[in-house]
């Protein structure tokens, strides 16, 4: 699930890879462009180059202003249409990409990268069967790029047309053999084409020819879903043979134990796949994620010691893979191994500081365990690492919330709000927060200013509506007002059972105890029986009526629940 850090090296590697192929495809269109000669052509080359690395740098802004330049001292520059267009596609603009790759192509119809671009412009869900009629021209020009046949037949089964789809799959095999990709290609239409048997006999007579371990152990996961076990292992224990170590079909072999609840078998295997230590870490994580979301408490009481055995094997051989890591920790959890859970979890972020996913994880696993100090030191740390990121806020919130550490929120939310740069929800959010703050620290009157701000963002914001008038009703203040923020709440939403509990203490409150009542009587429909406080006021207001056999009814119910804070 999450991939943190742990091959930035690798994308850097990549990324000045793609800086290269491009310039080295530059220089290509350059060789080809009808460009000035002499002294300006050298500048336009050295302008067009210059075009190029920002664009492979990601500066798409500059990168479209320099091939933009190009064009307007030289209209025919069709290289500088084409990356220009790449710049539109890389700001999502089809349409506008369309057009200058449209140009560039009218400019140069025998260049293939031209043409491939052009078809990306398309929608291929409203414009199939144009683009389809381009590939096939593409291809005419173009015969012997077999990947973009296998687009094309993409394209063929998208459209219905799977005849069509192996008809190009023969040219393929006809011109280049069979490969495992062919077979499994043609497996695959004659499965969308429900001719099962075909399907896995085209597989099974290219095993008979080749030797793919891969393809073998196609066959192996067919025959373990048509409950053939035996010739499943036997698929499996072949693709082995011919390469020893094979993943995928180790997998297998353990997967058909599991399945046939051969479960010493399957844990021999499994023991033995974990403690590969040339085996990736990444497969055997998701493999046991699969295991993992596939079981059910039973199978995890019934071998809860064997699975811990392989957890704890698999972090020691890859002590710092963060996806084992999490592996671990999300097995803990499943478990009720909340510490265990947090332990992995924590280790995992200690091993990658910088990654947001690590973080969140631990503080997820700390959340859910309800250790609100712990979560309160954690979401601190994670504020000051990741300062733009609100949801280490709101954790950080919620901890000090329930340490009753309110004034630790209102700071938060005072940051909220200096964060919300104009975004109204996010203002709204912090200005109702920290209303709900000020009135906790008894400090009403900053209270009623924060919600009066809230309101002129919102004035139809329910919750703020409905705070604002139960704290002006506690004081006894403002009755009115009070009772017109409160029924905008009930209009809003009809059954809130805590906003009808407010509008109908006003009511009792102003003297409209009857009238009270039918708003008690709705609140008690939509949860108010699960309120200790909504009970409280009912039975108030149905002894203020008279009706003292109901109210000690009402009353022994609420005896029954949790006392609440008002």
């Amino acid at each position: 699930m999450y991939y943190f850090c742990r091959n930035r090296f690798a994308v850097e590697v990549l990324s000045m890879k793609s800086v290269l192929i491009n310039i080295i495809a530059a220089i290509f269109l350059l060789l080809s462009a009808p460009f000035a000669h002499g002294q300006d052509a050298g500048k336009q080359t050295e302008a067009f180059l210059k075009a190029v690395a920002a664009y492979s740098s990601g500066d798409i802004d500059a990168a479209e202003r320099q091939f933009a330049a190009l064009i307007a001292k030289d209209a025919k520059n069709d290289a500088a249409y084409y990356y220009k267009a790449l710049c539109r596609l890389a700001k999502h603009d089809s349409n506008g990409a369309r057009e200058l790759i449209n140009t560039a192509v009218a400019l140069d119809s025998t260049n293939y990268w031209y043409r491939e671009i052009q078809l990306s412009t398309y929608d291929s869900s409203e414009e199939l069967d144009l683009i389809i009629a381009r590939y096939e021209r593409l291809l005419k020009d173009f015969p012997k790029n077999s990947n973009r046949q296998y687009v094309l037949m993409n394209l063929y089964m998208a459209a219905g047309s799977p005849e069509k789809a192996l008809s190009v799959l023969d040219d393929i095999e006809g011109r280049d053999g069979k490969s495992d990709a062919s077979v499994m290609t043609r497996s695959s239409i004659l499965r969308k084409q429900d001719k099962i048997e075909e399907a896995y006999k085209v597989l099974k007579d290219y095993v008979a020819e080749y030797s793919s371990p891969y393809v073998l152990t196609v066959l192996g996961e067919y025959e373990m879903g048509m409950y053939n076990d035996a010739n499943a292992l036997a698929y499996f224990d072949e693709a082995l043979s011919l390469e020893d170590g094979y993943f995928p079909a180790r997998l297998g072999r353990a997967e058909t134990f599991r399945l046939t609840r051969k479960y010493p078998q399957y844990f021999q295997e499994l023991k033995d796949i974990i403690g590969d230590r040339e085996a990736p870490a990444g497969a055997k994580s998701d493999y046991l994620v699969q295991v993992l979301r596939g079981t059910d408490q039973r199978f995890l009481s019934s071998f809860k010691p064997q699975l811990d055995s392989i957890i704890t094997e698999a972090v020691e051989i890859h002590p710092s893979d963060s996806v084992m890591l999490q592996t671990a920790s999300a097995y803990s959890l499943y478990a009720g191994d909340t510490d265990a859970a947090a332990d992995y979890a924590k280790r995992c972020w200690e091993i990658y500081p910088d990654s947001r996913g690590a973080a969140y994880a631990y503080l997820s696993v700390i959340y859910r365990g309800e250790d609100w100090p712990l979560l309160s030191e954690g979401s601190s740390k994670a504020m000051e690492v990741f300062p733009e990121e609100e949801v280490f806020l709101e954790m950080n919130n919620l901890a000090k919330y329930n340490l009753k550490d309110y004034k630790g929120v209102l700071q938060n939310s005072i940051r909220q709000l200096e964060m919300a740069a104009g975004d109204s929800a996010k203002t709204l959010s912090a200005l109702s927060g920290m209303g709900d703050m000020y009135h906790l620290l008894g400090d009403n009157k900053n209270a009623y200013k924060c919600y009066d701000q809230a309101l002129k963002v919102n004035p139809e914001y329910a919750p703020v509506l409905n705070n604002y008038a139960w704290y002006l009703c506690l004081e006894g203040k403002q009755l009115k007002k009070a009772l017109k923020m409160s029924r905008k709440t009930i209009e809003l939403e009809p059954k809130n059972a805590t906003y009808l509990d407010t509008y109908g203490w006003i009511l009792h409150l102003t003297g409209k105890s009857l009238e009270a009542k039918m708003f008690f009587k709705q609140a008690m429909l939509y949860g108010g029986k699960e309120s200790a406080t909504i009970m409280a006021h009912y039975v108030v207001v149905l002894e203020a009526l008279g009706e003292k056999e109901l109210a000690d009814v009402y009353r022994t119910q609420m005896k029954a629940l949790p006392k609440e804070d008002e």
